[in-house]
């Protein structure tokens, strides 16, 4: 008659150790795709990387660049809002009844030379 060990090895074989990681917001890290199968590849460009900024980086490296790029993105909208605002307000300087952007009709009296040397 079979020992009770070998019943138990039948029924539960050995299964090999499998580090598991709790998923964040539906995404688990996987090694063998960019930048660790992150969301964010679209059609149709797909993943773009064209400077190798994600290569040889692990997990914790692409996360902090993905933050950075969020954060940077963010940082520039509202540079463009802080544009468009100071652009379209009047100033004392220039008569409050002026609605004109005044950088903007700077940019023709630059000599070419400055702009392409």
């Amino acid at each position: 008659a079979p020992r009770m060990s070998e019943l138990e090895e039948v029924a539960n074989p050995a299964m090999p150790e499998v580090e598991l990681v709790a998923p964040l917001n539906y995404w688990v890290p996987d090694e063998s795709a960019p930048c660790f199968g992150l969301p964010g590849a679209v059609a149709p460009l797909g993943f773009f990387d064209p400077l190798g900024f994600s290569k040889g980086k692990d997990v914790d490296g692409v996360k902090r660049l993905r933050e950075a790029e969020v954060m940077h993105g963010r940082v520039a909208m509202m540079a463009t809002v802080g544009y468009l605002v100071g652009e379209s307000t009047p100033t004392i300087t220039y008569g409050m009844d002026v609605h004109h952007t005044i950088a903007n009709n700077q940019i023709p009296e630059v000599p070419g030379t400055v702009l392409f040397p």
